[in-house]
């Protein structure tokens, strides 16, 4: 552990990718996420797409907290998850909730998150807030440390294309530059406690 106030220059976060659905624009936001947060931070933030981890629905016969893993992909997730020392979770707002493949890559582990910094991005029409409060719950119960500070970044029809794509990521997003500073400014101060 450093002596300085700044967490190691080696401290890795994944922000992690949290949709696989066809032409989703997750993967966009949480790239601009990531490169936003990097800029002046002595942390290697960096991208953990969910679809490239391609894990299937739950499929260990014990539970999480035994760590007696069956499968490959599960002890591959796991060195993975061991990797980063905190996460920003992105992800778009289903149903006033988050999606399934979030909630199924958190499951498949339990010590492999236990006490890392955690910080949610949700985004939709309204923002995201009632999938955060929905993900922070879990987070709890991984006994993560999810940060005071959250991203409810509002997308409307206005900002898309025909596609159902971002017209233009910077101007849609760029009024929350000074929210994701403030993350990664938490993150380093959970980092420090530790």
């Amino acid at each position: 552990m450093p002596t300085t106030c700044e967490p190691s220059t080696g401290d890795r976060i994944a922000v992690v990718v949290g949709s696989t659905r066809p032409g989703r624009i997750c993967p966009g936001i949480a790239a601009w996420i990531r490169d936003v947060a990097q800029q002046g931070s002595p942390l290697r933030h960096e991208l953990l797409d969910l679809a490239d981890v391609g894990l299937p629905l739950l499929d260990e016969p014990l539970m999480a907290a035994l760590q007696r893993y069956e499968h490959q992909h599960t002890r591959r997730w796991s060195a993975t998850v061991s990797s980063y020392d905190g996460f920003v979770f992105v992800f778009p707002q289903y149903n006033w909730g988050y999606p399934a493949v979030l909630k199924n890559a958190l499951d498949f582990l339990y010590h492999e998150w236990r006490a890392k910094p955690a910080a949610v991005a949700s985004y939709g029409t309204r923002g995201g807030n009632k999938g955060i409060a929905q993900l922070r719950t879990v987070l709890q119960g991984l006994h993560m440390r999810p940060l005071q500070q959250h991203l409810e970044l509002v997308i409307t029809e206005t900002d898309i294309d025909d596609n159902w794509q971002l017209k233009d990521i910077d101007t849609t997003l760029r009024p929350y530059r000074d929210q994701i500073r403030a993350v990664d400014k938490q993150i380093r101060e959970a980092l420090n406690a530790l």
